[in-house]
């Protein structure tokens, strides 16, 4: 090795440095999701006000020039001097990593700001970050520039007695992020959510940009509002949502759920306002209390006789949603990305208060108990019938050597991560692609018309779709309790469908069907849409495709406007002949894929769009179109 290394190679970063050195390591990336984490990492500490009970209100402003401003009335962070540092204790929290007051100094019972690493990560990433607290009548004001101080603190002016809070104004950081521009969407899915896990807390979010808008999320019915938002696309089985709430081991709980008429579970968990996407004991607790008290309470009524099998979990969660929030002084999360909690008293805390409290409630609502005790049996025998389905296809399966289905062209190439598959719409452009393909390491699955829509139909009826079974065959990977992805026979899953509203609504079934009952496939980054042109221009013999309006005008704009123009748009696959399909769309130096993502701090709001767009209820479908329909290009009807 050519390279010294010894003791003068060890660095020392000083201050926030390590931060700015490896932002990943704190803010998880620097990409759009990065930039609005900043967001979230003010505003956690503001909520940790509000579940203190000192904070009522949030404000948070996009300013005109996209720097973010967040403001509470909570407590104001402490401007005394902190005698170990000897400086002001609102400097120390923001230019020292792991100061805050969430570790047992008694400032905070619970929190979600967990490591408190917040506010010093956030101005160590942002160009500057300005901080103005209001506290026993004065108003004190700092100035930090890429996390280093650049003024004092000092008393700015006065303020009256009864007013107190923070203001946190900041300029995420250029050369830090790759995106620097706030998408108001994805800061009002997280600010909504975030309200209503706190009920009575009143967050505002302001767009002072071009649109100007601002909203206003205040729940007093906390939770319950929540799933009642998240069934606004079904049809509800009872009127009312089921709510408990309680203190066992000191794990404060509230659970809200309610059936529909669907036949997917919508669970969400949540510790301290937390999103925990992979659960934990938290969950573990409210599926053992759901299953054992539903089966007790239906023998116990005679609706399910000594000798029927007991409704499953699975069973009695078709059709459900459901928010489990608990509050625990100190959570201890399990797993490589901390989304799982490991407390073994919130299990214990949440079965006893959910057994209790819906014990109770069956038996004071013997109606509601009925309807979902029947709609479980149904799901009951609909899954046995799909487990029938399921062991005959293995068997067949297992008695043809694993056969693939007829109208799949293959690849030769066994290497998953060399192979792709296209799921090309209809027999015509499958015809085409298959002639374009390379064989070696491109497979073409032609689908004939549209599939099964999964949102409208339970697994026994998604087994015997022939499309759909197609799928499951040709990934190789299962679906469901069954999905195992190291059997994955492609790492690239190609949707390809016709630019117009036909093939927008395939690619939406076919997205509906993998977020549904393949979800792992999305998470890891594993499908994608194909892009094909819309527009073919010929002149003097020379040929370019257009993938957009703008493209399309910027073209013509180059080689000038007139006659000799030949203009085709596209209205299918099936119009290109498989050499203009290759060079547009199946060429890997120069086709363009979309990768379909899946943002884990939004499931909630990604379950509510599928259920809206492919559900039975016309009503939030029509208001989801026309608050969406300007986003949309090159649609055409």
């Amino acid at each position: 090795m050519s390279a010294e290394y010894g003791a003068d190679q060890i660095q020392i970063l000083e201050g926030l440095e390590a931060v700015r050195k490896r932002p990943g390591m704190y803010i998880g990336s620097t990409s759009a999701r990065g930039l609005h984490h900043l967001v979230y990492e003010i505003v956690d500490n503001s909520v940790d006000e509000a579940l203190a009970g000192v904070c009522t209100q949030i404000d948070v402003q996009i300013n005109s020039d996209n720097s973010i401003t967040v403001i509470d009335n909570g407590r104001g962070i402490p401007v005394g001097i902190q005698k170990k540092s000897g400086l002001p204790a609102v400097e120390v929290v923001f230019t020292v990593l792991h100061a805050g007051g969430k570790f047992g100094g008694g400032g905070y019972k619970v929190s979600g700001g967990l490591h408190g690493v917040g506010a010093s990560v956030v101005n160590a990433l942002s160009e500057w970050l300005e901080v103005t607290i209001y506290t026993e009548g004065k108003v004190y004001h700092q100035r930090y520039e890429r996390g280093k101080v650049a003024s004092k603190l000092e008393i700015i002016g006065d303020c009256p007695m009864d007013q107190h809070g923070t203001k946190i104004t900041f300029m995420p950081d250029k050369e830090i992020f790759e995106e620097t521009v706030y998408d108001y969407d994805t800061l009002r899915i997280r600010l909504q959510e975030t309200a209503f896990l706190t009920k009575a807390l009143k967050i505002t979010l302001r767009d002072d940009r071009e649109e100007k808008i601002e909203k206003t999320f205040h729940y007093e019915g906390g939770i319950q509002e929540f799933v009642t938002y998240l069934n606004k696309g079904k049809a509800p089985l009872y009127e009312n949502v089921i709510y408990c709430e309680g203190t066992r081991e000191n794990v404060y709980v509230e659970v809200a759920m309610q059936h529909n008429d669907a036949y997917t579970e919508n669970i969400y968990t949540f510790v301290n306002n937390i999103n925990t996407p992979e659960g934990g004991t938290h969950l573990t607790g409210f599926k053992n209390a759901l299953t054992k008290t539903f089966n007790d309470y239906a023998k116990k009524n005679k609706l399910l006789k000594d000798s029927d099998p007991a409704l499953s979990g699975e069973d009695i969660r078709e059709g459900l949603t459901a928010i489990i929030s608990v509050k625990i002084e100190e959570p201890q999360f399990e797993g490589q990305t901390k989304q799982k909690l490991g407390n073994s008293e919130a299990r214990v805390a949440v079965d006893s208060i959910v057994s209790e409290q819906l014990t109770y409630y069956l038996e004071q609502n013997p109606t509601v108990a009925k309807a979902m005790c029947e709609k479980s049996i149904l799901a009951q025998r609909a899954r046995a019938a799909a487990r029938k389905a399921r062991e005959l296809t293995r068997r067949k399966t297992a008695l043809e050597g694993m056969a693939l289905p007829g109208k799949l062209a293959d690849c030769s190439n066994k290497d998953p991560e060399k192979c792709e598959i296209y799921i090309v719409e209809g027999d015509s452009a499958g015809g085409s692609a298959k002639t374009a393909r390379v064989r070696d390491t491109q497979a073409i699955l032609p689908l004939r018309g549209k599939i099964l829509n999964v949102e409208k139909a339970r697994l026994d009826k998604i087994y015997a779709n022939a499309e759909i079974k197609a799928m499951i065959t040709a990934f190789g990977t299962g679906i469901h309790e069954d999905f195992d992805i190291s059997k994955l026979r492609y790492h690239k899953i190609i949707i390809m469908t016709d630019a117009d509203v036909d093939g927008a609504h395939i690619s939406t079934l076919l997205l509906t069907f993998l977020y549904r009952f393949m979800p792992e496939l999305i998470r890891q980054g594993h499908v994608y849409l194909a892009q094909p042109p819309l527009y073919k221009i010929e002149k003097n013999k020379r040929i370019w495709y257009a993938y957009s309006d703008p493209e399309l005008n910027q073209i013509l704009t180059d080689i000038g406007r007139d006659n000799n123009n030949k203009i085709q748009r596209y209205k299918g696959l099936g119009e290109m002949d498989p050499e203009q399909l290759w060079e547009t769309t199946m060429d890997p130096e120069r086709r363009i894929l979309l990768r379909v993502n899946m943002d884990e701090d939004v499931t909630s709001e990604l379950d509510l769009t599928f259920t809206i767009l492919m559900g039975d209820q016309v009503e939030p479908r029509r208001e989801f179109i026309e608050a969406n329909a300007r986003k949309v290009q090159n649609l055409d009807i």
